[in-house]
This record gives C-alpha cells, sequence and structure tokens, in this order.
C-alpha cells in the first residue's frame, strides 16, 4: 500500500475529519538528505476535525505525530502540519 493512502487511512479511522488533504512534496526534496529514491517520503497535511476542539496547536501536532508514529519512524522523513477545528476552517473560509 502506498505511504500517502496509509496516511489518509490512519487520519480517516482516528480523527474522522471532515475535510483532509495530502500533498505529496517528495519531488522538491529529490536528491536532499532525507530523500528516499522509492518518493512518498515528504508531504504535507492539512486536517480539519472536530478532534481538535479544545486542544491548543502542539497537543493537535502531538496527536497526530502519535498516530502516524511507525510511518514516521520508518517512511516519513518530513510533515508539514496543519491542523483546525470545523470552527476555525470556517473562519478562515470566511
Amino acid at each position: 500500500m502506498q505511504v500517502a493512502q496509509q496516511i489518509r487511512d490512519i487520519i480517516t479511522a482516528q480523527f474522522a475529519p471532515e475535510k483532509l488533504e495530502l500533498i505529496d512534496d517528495s519531488a522538491k526534496h529529490a536528491g536532499h538528505s532525507g530523500a528516499d529514491p522509492r518518493g512518498e517520503s515528504h508531504f504535507s497535511l492539512l486536517i480539519v476535525s472536530k478532534s481538535f476542539e479544545g486542544q491548543n496547536r502542539v497537543n493537535r501536532q502531538r496527536l497526530v505525530y502519535g498516530a502516524l508514529d511507525d510511518l514516521l519512524k520508518n517512511r516519513v522523513h518530513a510533515l508539514a502540519l496543519k491542523t483546525m477545528t470545523p470552527e476555525e476552517w470556517a473562519n478562515q473560509a470566511g
């Protein structure tokens, strides 16, 4: 199974997101330290979920990193996160 699909599956199961955007940024890092020749090593991830209500930014990121722990240790070199509640997302879109 592709890394991107594994990330989507884990995030969906753990956070039931209202919005999930996953971008594979690996091509931008080809040849750099940490770049995996197989690809799928650098990602940007947006999660909008009620699970983040009452959590500060650091705690939200800890939750996501905890959910993706095995992938981050073994396959993903870099993960840029944006975590929002549905209300924050609606206000941003505003």
